[in-house]
């Protein structure tokens, strides 16, 4: 018998993944349980007739974080993955027909910016040096430490971080950082648009989220050859190769805890004990159903959720060359629309659409020849009971007449296929406690603090990663919380 000690990983979303790697690389035997018949949580594919989507996330940023496992486990990345970084990160449609495109080269950008909204280059210029300054000396604090630990105020240059934090970025939203650094109101705009990277409300989410642009606009953005999928494809292969074991279609009813520490989990009536246990599952659940903790859970209900999307899925029977990998219709009144979003949680009748087209970078590959696929997605609120049913068809309508105006055409008559992602859907699918896309907001300047840690003081050997713990959601986030995550795990197991 084996004397490594065990792991097992409930989820196999992409933290899950990630985990599983690093703790393998680290000695551990490691075992994934997830209840879906696939891994990767919400970064999976589909198809639709001869159109094939990402059911998911769909904004590459930071490769970094994935050739990092890769250099770990001593594996050739460019033998499991490659990516391609795209010449203008977005597309942006304006309500009364100004377009935008956000080029990677900054000054093409700035020139942009000058010619169709009048806005002075040096203000864009300005503001992303701001942006990568911001990141370079706090936002790193935040992505590569628990703020939980007391370890952290000797491992991370505090200092230097204090040193840099503005008064703006603690008291002001990024609403009113915005607008005190550029002129023209739809520069405010394209720049609010960031904090539904988190799922938050610009106009109460802190000025310390102007450090996300950064990643877009100074570091890029980037196509994963295959679409992104196949993030999740390398992974699953990298820890395969790295023995470990996955069990789908294997829903975890129970984590064990005797004398205040994990001992293992419940499966399908059936006991696997392990030193290690990390839930990739959303950390309200993971409380709620798996620990029965309801005092816990509720509390954890205390903060915000985040927003939620509605999404359809179309194929369409036509090619948009005006059109790129990633466009933005922008909703008149942004602030109407986050109201609905956050306060009345109701459908909002002018919503902002994204429409992802990866048949652009991969033409016949992802749709038919002269064809593309659609993922059309628009900031829904959190589930609280809507009538989703009746939803669908107002957004459907919505986003139809948007597109119809912007694009001059017949969006409707071009649908050949077509599925739709509701809130209600991506709970039940994924887990995620009232659909929420990023688990709690950051509508608060505390917000960030008060995220769940990757560690509980009440039991030992349980830990946490994914979207709804510190650091937060999306793809760089949840890799960065399985970083975290295996450093815990490092202290207290004293491994290598």
């Amino acid at each position: 018998m084996s004397n490594k000690k065990r792991a097992i990983i409930i989820g196999a979303g992409i933290g899950g993944l990630a985990s599983a790697i690093r703790l393998a690389i680290m000695g551990f035997e490691v075992e994934v349980f997830e209840k879906n018949s696939y891994v990767g949580g919400k970064l999976s594919q589909f198809a639709l007739g001869n159109y094939l989507f990402d059911a998911g996330p769909s904004l590459f940023t930071q490769p970094e974080n994935i050739k990092e496992l890769f250099a770990l486990a001593h594996e050739p990345i460019a033998d499991y993955f490659t990516y391609t970084r795209q010449a203008i990160s977005c597309k942006y449609f304006f309500d009364e027909g100004t377009v935008v495109n956000a080029y990677a080269d900054i000054d093409k950008f700035a020139k942009e910016l000058e010619d169709n909204l009048g806005e002075d280059g040096n203000n864009l210029k300005a503001y992303l040096q701001q942006a990568a300054t911001t990141y370079d000396d706090i936002g790193t604090i935040f992505l590569n430490h628990s703020l939980h630990k007391r370890s952290t105020l000797f491992k991370a240059p505090i200092s230097k971080a204090l040193k840099a934090v503005k008064a703006a970025f603690l008291f002001k939203t990024l609403h009113q950082v915005n607008k005190a650094s550029f002129k023209s109101l739809k520069t405010v705009q394209l720049f609010n648009r960031y904090a539904t990277f988190n799922g938050s409300n610009p106009y109460k989410a802190p000025g310390m989220l102007s450090l996300i642009p950064h990643l877009d606009n100074n570091l890029g953005t980037f196509y994963p050859t295959g679409g992104m999928i196949s993030i999740t494809n390398a992974l699953h292969k990298l820890a395969k190769k790295k023995k470990v074991k996955f069990y789908t279609e294997c829903p975890v009813s129970k984590i064990i805890v005797e004398d205040n520490v994990a001992k293992g989990i419940v499966v399908n009536g059936h006991t696997n004990y392990a030193d290690v246990i990390v839930s990739n599952m959303d950390v309200y659940f993971t409380y709620k159903k798996l620990l029965k903790d309801e005092v816990r859970a509720k509390r954890i209900l205390k903060q915000e959720r985040s927003s939620s999307a509605f999404i359809f899925y179309w194929g369409i029977n036509q090619s948009f060359p005006q059109l790129e990998l990633h466009n933005i219709f922008f909703a008149k009144d942004y602030k109407a629309e986050f109201d609905s979003l956050f306060r009345t949680k109701e459908l909002y009748d002018d919503p902002t659409v994204y429409v992802n087209i990866t048949s652009k970078c991969e033409p016949g590959l992802q749709a038919p020849v002269g064809k593309e696929n659609w993922f059309v997605m628009v900031n829904a609120p959190a589930n609280v009971g809507q009538n989703w049913k009746e939803y669908r068809e107002k957004y459907r309508r919505a986003i139809i007449d948007k597109l119809n105006g912007a694009l001059k055409t017949d969006i409707e008559s071009l649908i050949e296929e077509e599925d739709v992602l509701t809130p209600e859907t991506i709970e039940s699918k994924t887990a995620s406690y009232m659909g929420s896309l990023y688990g709690t907001s950051s509508n608060g300047r505390m917000a960030a603090f008060l995220r769940h840690p990757n560690f509980t003081n009440d039991i030992s050997g349980l830990y946490f990663v994914g979207g709804s713990v510190h650091p937060g959601g999306g793809i760089p986030l949840c890799l960065q919380s399985a970083k975290i995550m295996s450093e815990l795990v490092q202290e207290d197991f004293g491994v290598n």
